[in-house]
């Protein structure tokens, strides 16, 4: 006869909502019904680990004076002999009586340090929870090891049940061991990095007192250069008799040489494509050598082809540990309706990393260029010092829901030839607010501003002056349809102030549909409140949520100005911003 699956019946008597979810979704009996188990010995054991299962759910949850009868074939599961072949279970039974919810008696972990902030729900009077007493042990630990006791830990600890009093009194000792100082970075090996850069990279500060932000920091240092696939830095078992602990550490290379590309569409300025080339290990020194090449305006309607070639070499923990040089080097074509040009440029400067969130770099920077535009052909020249800071505290970068991201790029520089000496600005300020349950409702706005001080337009790069228009600054309306005409000449401006809103209204975990509005406006000097022209757009988009970030696809039209050419449409990877 074929196997049947078995029934089950599961109550509860008291305990408060959800709590029997819980209790369901914690039960091996439970997971062998859905699972479809027939096998009668299976069966029983499950039922029998289930009384331990079921009564760390109810003691978590404050109840520890529970009842519990679990039943197979109508028998007590705990006193089926392990012994007994029972071959077939038709039905089992669970049956939880929680009894009253237990609050906290007395409350004592010590000693504390000054500066730690034990939870609140750890309290008398408050509703006893074995996960309360777990979390004021951690912090209380987390605390002593903020202060250099690296080997913190629970000494001792009495929990005790006051049925009469539906009472739990709980007191914690912490033995919080010697204040130490790191000690030697003991390296494994395991990597082709050479073993004095990994040393100068982790830039562990022997002799300083312990951290664990520090062993962060020097964890994140390793990672960022993106060469190790893994990054396992651990403490030594015991301290040293010096009162020094040593950190050990194992690394994992990732595969040395890696390769992508990407692809956008616009239905005016066609289609992008982009690849790239780097080695993460160049000369065994975690040296990063990238090779990156792009199209653009394949099948577009208006301007030609643009093209970009460009190299870049990095070298981290150069001038310190949070420091790398970068030198670089680029050639571009750029074949837009107000102008051709073409260019190569060359950089060496440095990347420093402030901190997680914060980075900032500078580099000498020149380039010569080749124009042709509505002023006649030209040459432009030019030697300066870029400088770029980036604040990022989004909560999630690829899809974010809070937080905001800043960054700032100034840029002086000395012309030659028929370039003007300026100094050139540009900040991009995002905001994101998220509404609702599962932040279902998220609203996003974005300001980008520039200026550039000192030229005359003629006097100036094209490719410095401002556009608005396209994907980047303003949806609805054509790429760099917006720009300024002085005595005649139509070219890009001297000044920038761009606004873009969105409204993401989560659909489920896949899908996101998108409203947006955004403006430009493009000066005729470096005032941004002087004349000028303005244009906006309008539209709606959806979202194809993955793994690695969304998948957008935004139609827009034009709502003022006279650039307006009819319906956009723009298909990317990645929020508009």
């Amino acid at each position: 006869m074929p196997a049947i699956a078995f029934e089950i019946d599961f109550r509860m008597s008291g305990g408060e909502a959800g709590l029997s979810e819980r209790l369901q979704s914690s039960s091996l009996l439970t997971a062998a019904k859905n699972d479809g188990t027939t096998e009668g010995q299976d069966i029983v054991a499950a039922a029998q680990s289930d009384y331990r299962r079921l009564l760390g759910v109810l003691y978590r949850a404050g109840y520890f004076g529970p009842s519990i009868s679990i039943k197979v074939n109508g028998q007590e599961a705990a006193n089926i002999s392990p012994f007994a072949q029972i071959n077939t279970v038709s039905r089992a039974s669970v049956t939880v009586t929680t009894g009253p919810r237990f609050r906290f008696g007395q409350t004592e972990i010590a000693p504390v340090t000054p500066k730690t902030e034990l939870p609140e729900e750890f309290a008398p009077r408050a509703p006893a929870d074995l996960g309360a007493v777990e979390n004021a042990a951690r912090v209380t630990i987390s605390g002593w090891r903020d202060e250099g006791h690296a080997k913190a830990k629970i000494s001792n600890q009495q929990i005790s049940a006051d049925h009469r009093a539906s009472e739990l009194d709980v007191a914690v000792t912490v033995d919080p061991g010697p204040e130490l100082k790191f000690g030697n970075l003991i390296y494994k090996g395991q990597s082709n990095v050479r073993a004095e850069r990994v040393v100068e990279i982790a830039d562990l500060p022997t002799g300083s007192t312990f951290s664990p932000e520090t062993t962060r920091q020097v964890t994140a240092r390793l990672r960022r250069t993106d060469t190790f696939r893994t990054v396992d830095l651990r403490e030594a078992e015991e301290a040293n008799p010096d009162g020094t602990l040593d950190m050990e550490l194992a690394l994992v290379d990732s595969p040395p040489r890696r390769f992508g590309f990407g692809a956008e569409l616009e239905s005016t300025e066609g289609l992008s494509l982009s690849a790239f080339w780097m080695h993460r290990n160049l000369r065994g020194g975690a040296e990063n050598l990238r090779f990156d090449a792009e199209i653009e305006n394949i099948g577009g309607d208006s301007a030609g082809l643009n093209y970009r070639l460009g190299t870049l070499y990095s070298r981290p923990a150069t001038f310190n540990s949070d420091t790398a040089l970068v030198i670089g080097a680029e050639i571009k074509q750029e074949d837009e309706d107000l102008y051709f040009l073409r260019q190569f440029g060359a950089s060496v400067g440095y990347k420093r990393i402030v901190s997680e969130r914060l980075e900032t770099s500078a580099a000498l920077t020149g380039f010569y260029s080749d124009v042709d535009d509505n002023f006649g052909e030209r040459q432009f020249q030019a030697l300066g010092v870029r400088a770029y800071a980036k604040l990022d505290r989004r909560d999630v970068i690829v899809n974010p829901t809070s937080g905001y991201f800043i960054q700032a790029t100034a840029f002086p520089y000395a012309g030659f030839s028929d370039t003007e000496p300026a100094l050139f600005l540009e900040g991009d300020v995002r905001g994101y607010l998220s509404f609702g349950a599962d932040d279902r409702l998220i609203a996003a706005g974005r300001i980008q501003v520039g200026s550039i001080l000192g030229p005359s337009i003629r006097g100036t790069p094209p490719d410095l002056l401002f556009y608005s228009g396209g994907g980047g600054t303003v949806r609805g309306q054509p790429y760099q349809s917006g720009f300024v005409t002085v005595n005649g000449i139509d070219s890009g401006g001297l000044s920038f102030l761009g606004v873009s809103t969105e409204a993401r209204i989560k659909i489920n975990d896949t899908f996101t549909t998108v409203a947006f509005f955004d403006g430009g406006f493009v000066g005729e000097t470096s005032n941004i409140f002087g004349d000028g022209s303005f244009h906006s757009g309008a539209g709606l988009g959806v979202r194809y949520n993955t793994g690695f970030g969304p998948i957008r696809a935004d139609l827009g039209l034009p709502v003022s100005g006279n650039t307006g050419d009819g319906v956009q449409l723009y298909i990317g990877i990645g929020h508009a911003f």
